[in-house]
């Protein structure tokens, strides 16, 4: 699964990588979680790209109360094509999320260990996304999305069974056309460069924590006081609708 990442390139960075014809207005975020905002690249109406915010946690086009979409964050990519949650947004609404590099978490005798996994020059990359728009009883439009995941490539696979499916930059174009529905081809797992894997602090594991060190390598062992104990186990931040 993917349940947690960072993208922390300068916006103009981000405008090169993707084809943005403006440098969006982002701040750096070392701990992007789920339900927040996170930024997407999509193309709109004019067949331009645009880089704009949704909610993490797609609630799909049928749903009676927003609230599933916490539990729909990741959409697999054997089924994305078939599931009734999935399949008119990866047919007609696929978008890409930009980052840095995403976390899992290694299970040891001692416990979970957050790892950091992104690129070994660390520019930019994009996982594969789906996006819906729900409409409350109110009006209100919520536009949603969820990260499409695959099994795990030789280098993440000591950390992780899943991981999220990359798409390369000479495949955006494909994966944002509206007309293009059949895109199978780009769910397995990641075939290109070696992605950079290494251990951080379990701070990650609190979503209040959002700062640089986040990224830096620790010990896979690395001690804890009992005030990081604490701040580890505090309840994710989900921001009201």
């Amino acid at each position: 699964m993917c349940g947690r990442y960072e993208l922390s390139s300068h916006p103009e960075v981000i405008a090169l990588a993707f084809g943005l014809a403006h440098a969006p207005s982002l701040r750096a975020r070392y701990n992007i979680a789920p339900t927040q905002p996170v930024p997407v690249v999509r193309v709109n109406r004019d067949g331009e790209r645009e880089c704009v915010e949704m909610r993490w946690g797609l609630i799909p086009r049928f749903a009676k109360d927003p609230s599933v979409g916490a539990r729909m964050i990741n959409a697999r990519a054997e089924t994305v094509a078939t599931s009734g949650a999935f399949r008119y947004a990866f047919a007609h609404h696929r978008c890409l999320v930009p980052l840095n590099g995403f976390y899992e978490w290694r299970k040891t005798t001692a416990g979970k260990v957050p790892h950091h996994i992104g690129m070994r020059d660390g520019r930019p990359f994009a996982l594969a996304g789906i996006y819906e728009r729900w409409r409350a009883p109110d009006g209100q439009p919520i536009a949603s999305v969820a990260i499409v995941t695959t099994s795990a490539n030789a280098g993440v696979r000591d950390i992780h069974d899943r991981m999220p499916v990359i798409v390369p930059p000479e495949a955006y174009a494909r994966w944002l056309d509206r007309a293009h529905e059949d895109a199978t081809d780009l769910l397995g797992p990641w075939q290109g460069e070696a992605l950079h894997v290494h251990p951080v602090s379990k701070r990650v594991n609190a979503v209040a924590n959002d700062d640089a060190s986040l990224v830096e390598p620790v010990s896979d062992e690395e001690p804890r006081t009992a005030a990081e104990d604490q701040r580890t186990t505090t309840k994710p931040f989900i921001p009201a609708s």
